[in-house]
């Protein structure tokens, strides 16, 4: 007989994303000004983390989005992380121009990848029926938000207001996960349908 292994609920990985991504919101760096080889590893770390138990959730309201999801998070994770180990020394990507500059340069047109996960995971969260449906939308919101990092001129003009749906989205989730959690029930009939659970 065929038997299975489970790690953790589906309500038990909605907690540890939630805590990821409270982790995420206190130690993430804001800048060369505030950042360290420390604060940006536990932060690629969480977002790897929260990459794949986005997936594992989300798979069953569509498996090829939650995919894209992943993808695009895992993008933005590593051109943070090439950025760091060029900033830091590690590596010599720019003739050994180690400017904090060019680090925030590079950091903020990272946001454009994330900002298409978040407009993913905003979408995933609207189709699914374990969370409520205006996460889904704060998240979409603050996907477009973060797309228009592609455009330094807007962000330069509008920051750091342009920051606001992102820690409105962003933040809001994190609670939710924290605290109601998902509806496991429905995860496990949504899930069930496509043969997930």
């Amino acid at each position: 007989m065929k038997q299975r292994y489970r790690v953790a609920s589906p309500r038990q990985l909605a907690r540890i994303a939630g805590v990821l991504y409270l982790v995420i919101f206190i130690v993430c760096p804001h800048g060369a000004s505030t950042a360290t080889p420390l604060n940006i590893a536990v932060t690629m770390v969480c977002d790897t983390g929260l990459a794949f138990i986005f997936y594992v959730l989300f798979r069953p309201v569509n498996r090829d989005v939650a995919m894209l999801a992943l993808i695009f998070r895992l993008i933005f994770v590593a051109i943070v992380t090439l950025d760091s180990l060029d900033y830091f020394g590690v590596l010599d990507l720019f003739r050994g121009t180690h400017a904090a500059q060019l680090f925030d340069t590079v950091d903020r047109l990272s946001l454009v990848p994330f900002g298409v996960h978040c407009l993913l995971i905003g979408y995933l969260i609207y189709r699914s029926k374990f969370l409520p449906r205006f996460l889904g939308l704060l998240m979409a919101v603050a996907g477009l938000t973060y797309v228009n990092f592609a455009h330094p001129w807007l962000v330069h003009d509008t920051f750091p207001y342009i920051l606001i749906p992102g820690v409105l989205g962003e933040g809001l989730l994190t609670l939710w996960l924290l605290v109601p959690g998902l509806n496991s029930e429905r995860w496990a009939r949504q899930a069930g349908r496509l043969g997930y659970a």
